[in-house]
């Protein structure tokens, strides 16, 4: 194992002036990040650690070993990086912003829902609509529960859930993703509307799906899970024993990044989520939301998908799934401050109120800070 660099923001500021400009932007939103801690590991163990700022980074970054150095320029370039829009077809999603993905699952043992959508077509439809009129700028539709030891799915049973579901949503105006590991599902929600491929395989589930996704030109999210990608190996929450599961989840979301990018799949197309949930115990969960900041380094889009998790439960008197709105909220509120662009969440009227409140006191931050005079 070779040293690794981290280049972890630190300190924040609600807007750049609050420094005298001193501060950095990251992924092109609305959070300001001022200190950076520049991380050197080997073996895992952090043998270096120096606190840079905009000022300083360069002398930091020079005095490294040169592979080190020239990947923190990477890092420090892919922090500022401003994406672009999603365009979706005639919707645009921009990522200046946090954006709300509504959650619709039409499976029968969803952790969230209990199964309710699977068979009331009608019930599923309204759902996407009420999430559509309260300001989910897309829908993400599965067909297969991914909790922790959910039985396996049959593809045809999977395309008869998803598809009309796809279709009705895409019908309203909505961008819709699509949440599946398999590319005949893949090609068949994308036929009936959808935009984007939700993988929590990464691409790794399917031989095919990688190259299905690159032909498609669609974006594509790559999530961490530390389990085996295909049935027969096991379950995606499995084989979740870390080190430290920061630095272990930012490398293998690089390398299923550049994986993704060799099989030819456009860079700008992916968006990376760190899963929590996926084979991680509470104290990793929390680690993680502690360090999510961390991932703008990687250069990608972000999606945070925290909603009504296990970790919510366990810090609140194991209180069941359809009662963790608080909890939801606050990780919600912890993805905006991070700078993450998206959020996958169940409650969307709440989110969406959530994230124009804190827009408002972002947008205020930036137009009346009564700073003193240089």
């Amino acid at each position: 194992m070779t040293d690794r660099l981290y280049l972890q923001p630190l300190t924040f500021a609600p807007s750049p002036q609050a420094f005298h400009g001193d501060a950095v932007r990251l992924g092109g939103g609305m959070v300001y990040a001022r200190e950076f801690a520049v991380i050197v590991t080997e073996e895992g163990v952090v043998t270096r650690r120096e606190i840079a700022t905009a000022a300083t980074i360069d002398d930091v970054l020079a005095a490294l070993p040169d592979a080190l150095g020239e990947e923190g320029e990477r890092q420090w370039s892919n922090l500022r990086m401003v994406h672009p829009p999603l365009a979706l077809g005639e919707r645009t999603v921009r990522l200046d912003q946090p954006q709300v993905m509504g959650v619709l699952n039409v499976t029968p043992d969803s952790m969230s829902d209990g199964g309710q959508f699977l068979d009331d077509e009608e019930a599923a439809n309204e759902h996407a609509a009420a999430m559509h009129e309260a300001g989910a700028a897309i829908i993400d539709i599965g067909g297969e529960s991914t909790r922790p030891g959910a039985a396996a799915v049959w593809e045809g049973d999977e395309l008869k859930r998803v598809v009309p579901a796809v279709e009705h949503a895409a019908a309203m105006g909505a961008a819709v993703s699509i949440d599946t590991r398999r590319p005949a599902v893949m090609e068949a929600a994308l036929a009936a509307g959808a935009q984007i491929l939700n993988d929590v395989s990464a691409l790794r589930h399917d031989p095919r799906s990688l190259e299905f996704a690159a032909g498609s030109g669609k974006p594509v999210i790559l999530m961490h899970a530390p389990g085996p990608s295909s049935e027969a190996a096991g379950d995606l929450h499995n084989d979740g024993g870390y080190a430290n599961v920061v630095f272990e989840v930012f490398d293998w979301l690089a390398a299923a990044r550049d994986r993704a990018v060799a099989g030819g799949v456009e860079r700008e197309k992916i968006i990376l989520d760190p899963g929590i949930g996926f084979g991680k115990s509470v104290a990793d969960n929390l680690a993680l939301i502690g360090a999510l900041p961390l991932f703008h380094a990687l250069g990608q889009p972000l999606l945070l998908g925290a909603s009504r998790k296990r970790t919510i439960g366990a810090l609140s008197n194991e209180a069941p799934a359809h009662r963790r709105l608080g909890g939801s909220l606050a990780l919600a509120v912890a993805g905006m401050d991070a700078g993450f662009q998206l959020l996958r969440v169940h409650d969307v009227f709440e989110t969406v109120q959530a994230r124009n409140v804190w827009r408002g006191l972002r947008d205020a931050a930036l137009t009346d800070f009564g700073g003193l005079p240089d």
